[in-house]
């Protein structure tokens, strides 16, 4: 399907399904409001699966990583090679994330959506590249807009696999050296905050390589002025092909009427390029916790989502969406399979004198 196709049909949540959600609620064996956020949570989910009872099981993590040519300016401390050589780690299973999967019994499709070295085939890596990595994009646009809308689109295509595979709950996950350096140009240049809040010490910057890299978002912006109303500009100018690729599993998610839960600063900045070309996948995010990258918490209060969980993290993977998933699972399970007052034959409360 077109890049237009994918974002022309996303249609919003049922307002039916969650209406007849909140009147479950209230008749289910509890005090009103006594589960709190779980509540809201599980009328989401009404509305995502048009059903006042969803059921939602099966997990899929899709961690997309490429490489970022702004690593030429020293925003980081890790060598460019270690993209590839984690990608390795995630097909070997020795990473985080792999450990956490196993543990949930969670599904992770590894994706190569533009790591600069090559690498070996492998049966469970999914190669959608555009290119080898983007370029520098102190000095220009970061990728050119056919590259970009190639991410979007595998994207898309990778959500809708996994939803035919019987996910219901979509993670999204990354890896890239430099990655933090294009969240906080995205999130700078859509949200309109400063490079110096939205930027922050990554993979653990000084004080001086701090300013650095926020003189390096800086200049980013001021050389290639992107169009904060148009996402694809933004990804095209300063974003990076594995945030492509989760803008795109955003759209692909929320086409599919699955449950998409976000990871950290990268996915949220993937999330503020998908938003922006369609703003209905509103509906279907899932913030899954809140990262110690200052700009996440500025993305996340631009889309208006709250995390779920806040826990100090920052390692990215897919880590903390997948932690978060099982919030999401109890959440439905809630709503669904709790009986009501009538049901279970226990007394309402009186009603107020």
């Amino acid at each position: 399907m077109t890049l237009g196709g994918v974002v022309g049909n996303v249609r919003p949540a049922d307002r039916g399904a969650k209406r007849a959600a909140r009147q479950r609620q209230q008749r289910l064996t509890k005090p009103p409001g006594s589960l709190g956020r779980l509540e809201d949570l599980s009328v989401q989910l009404a509305g995502i699966f048009e059903t006042d009872r969803p059921t939602v099981q099966g997990i899929t993590v899709i961690v997309a990583a490429a490489d970022h040519g702004v690593v030429a300016q020293g925003v980081t401390g890790y060598p460019q090679a270690v993209t590839a050589q984690m990608v390795l780690n995630f097909l070997a299973g020795g990473a985080a994330i792999n450990v956490m999967a196993r543990t949930r019994g969670a599904d992770l499709v590894i994706v190569d959506a533009g790591v600069s070295a090559p690498l070996p085939q492998h049966p469970d890596l999914r190669v959608v590249a555009p290119g080898r990595g983007t370029r520098d994009f102190t000095q220009g646009p970061a990728m050119t807009r056919e590259q970009a809308e190639a991410c979007l689109r595998a994207g898309a295509d990778l959500a809708a696999a996994a939803s035919e595979r019987g996910a219901a709950i979509i993670g999204t996950g990354d890896m890239g050296i430099g990655n933090t350096t294009s969240a906080s140009a995205i999130t700078a240049a859509v949200t309109g905050a400063s490079p110096g809040r939205t930027t922050g010490r990554g993979t653990g910057r000084t004080d001086p390589e701090l300013a650095h890299k926020t003189a390096c978002v800086e200049r980013a912006l001021d050389v290639n002025q992107p169009d904060p109303a148009d996402g694809l500009d933004v990804l095209t100018k300063v974003g990076g092909f594995e945030i492509g690729v989760l803008a795109g599993v955003v759209l692909g998610g929320a086409l599919a009427r699955r449950a998409v839960v976000l990871d950290g600063f990268v996915s949220g900045a993937a999330a503020l390029i998908a938003n922006c070309l369609c703003p209905t996948v509103h509906d279907y995010l899932i913030a899954g916790h809140l990262s110690v990258e200052p700009g996440h918490r500025i993305a996340l209060e631009h889309m208006k989502l709250h995390p779920l969980l806040d826990l100090g993290m920052r390692l990215g993977e897919g880590t903390g969406a997948l932690l978060a998933a099982g919030v999401v699972e109890v959440a439905a399970a809630c709503l669904s399979d709790m009986a009501t007052f009538d049901e279970a034959g226990v007394s309402d409360r009186e009603p107020a004198h």
